[in-house]
């Protein structure tokens, strides 16, 4: 087959690729309230996805529906994620405490566990935030070996910014171009995984 071909692997991974930095750029304007990140994210999921299986009248058009649809209830989710997020960076910063390592370990393992699965279900499933918010939890820690996947992703991704960061100051802009919607296009495979049993057809 000709690798030029539409069809083709390397055609269809290139076009991935272009609609992830795409929906990248557009996670980043909307995410510049910073309340919004919720929103982003959950749009962010459902464009990849409908990326990936071709549905919808285009990228943009597919984000910003679902952008749109989900803003309340994707923000109702960011913000205690938020709110713990500012917390345990705080305690990992300031409370330098030896008896207390243990507990920072477990919350920051249940916030990763939690984030990696909440926005992928609310861009999924109808459900309540606190309905989303459970199952989050219940989906990241039955399916723990796709969660762990799921966080190897993202610790790639933020390892390669900081040593950017530090060593290679000129890819920074490239990393951050590629950014957090390529990312989603490696994470749609595995959640569409373990959602599939779940889904009407």
């Amino acid at each position: 087959m000709n690798w030029l071909a539409p069809d083709s692997k390397f055609m269809r991974a290139w076009s991935n690729l272009v609609d992830g930095v795409w929906i990248n750029i557009l996670m980043l304007v909307t995410s510049i309230p910073l309340i919004t990140i919720g929103a982003a994210l959950t749009a962010g999921h459902d464009a990849c996805r409908r990326s990936i299986e071709g549905e919808g009248k285009g990228v943009t058009a597919n984000y910003f529906k679902s952008f749109k649809a989900n803003f309340i209830k994707a923000t109702l989710l960011w913000m205690p994620f938020l709110v713990a997020l500012i917390a345990l960076v705080w305690s990992w910063i300031v409370l330098q405490i030896t008896p207390l390592l243990i507990i920072k370990f477990a919350l920051t393992i249940l916030w990763l566990i939690g984030f990696e699965w909440v926005f992928a279900l609310q861009a999924r499933f109808e459900n309540t935030v606190a309905g989303t918010l459970k199952n989050a939890f219940i989906f990241g820690i039955s399916h723990i070996a796709m969660t762990v996947a799921l966080v190897i992703v993202d610790a790639v991704f933020v390892t390669l910014l900081v040593a950017s960061w530090f060593y290679m100051p000129g890819g920074l802009f490239l990393l951050v171009i590629l950014g957090y919607g390529t990312m989603l296009m490696l994470h749609i495979p595995v959640t569409e995984r373990v959602f599939k049993p779940y889904l009407i057809d």
